[in-house]
């Protein structure tokens, strides 16, 4: 195992286990307990201990080498949330929503419609997420007709059932 010395006492670091309710915090600190103990002889041994990989262990020991354990204690999940549907293209969708006249069809139409209006291209995912969650649509396009279906038959049948 990589050589660190940790500056906490065993005594500081199992209070502040104590403190704390989460438990991926609750492992690093334990982590830092246990990186000494002779009865884990290799990395492997004690991430099997701590039931975490052996990378994990490699960038705890970096982080808290490098900035100490505040910032091994600082777990910052996911990357910085970019804003991808800006508010003038949200009051555009608002309003092409509620225009029921020409409405958005599918939702591919509405990524073409957006990247026509705004010069932004949207994923289509992405759109359709958005559109789903803030404005509850349920966009739906009817199946394609058979091309030997017959239109005046369909007619005929729809005048005898009524």
């Amino acid at each position: 195992m990589k050589d660190f010395k940790v500056k906490e006492s065993k005594s500081r670091l199992k209070n502040l286990r104590k403190s704390i309710s989460n438990h991926r915090l609750k492992t690093r600190i334990l982590f830092l307990i246990e990186h000494d103990n002779p009865k884990y002889k290799t990395r492997k041994d004690l991430a099997t201990f701590l039931d975490v990989s052996v990378w994990s262990l490699q960038r705890w020991i970096d982080i808290y080498m490098n900035k100490g354990i505040d910032e091994l204690l600082n777990i910052s999940s996911g990357g910085k949330r970019r804003v991808v549907v800006t508010n003038e293209v949200h009051l555009l969708l608002e309003e092409k929503l509620k225009d029921y006249s020409d409405p958005l069809l599918s939702y591919k139409e509405a990524v073409t419609w957006v990247s026509e209006q705004v010069g932004v291209l949207i994923n289509y995912t992405t759109l359709r997420a958005y559109m789903i969650k803030n404005f509850k649509t349920k966009l739906k396009v009817p199946r394609k007709s058979h091309y030997k279906n017959d239109k005046q038959a369909v007619e005929v049948f729809k005048k005898l059932t009524n």
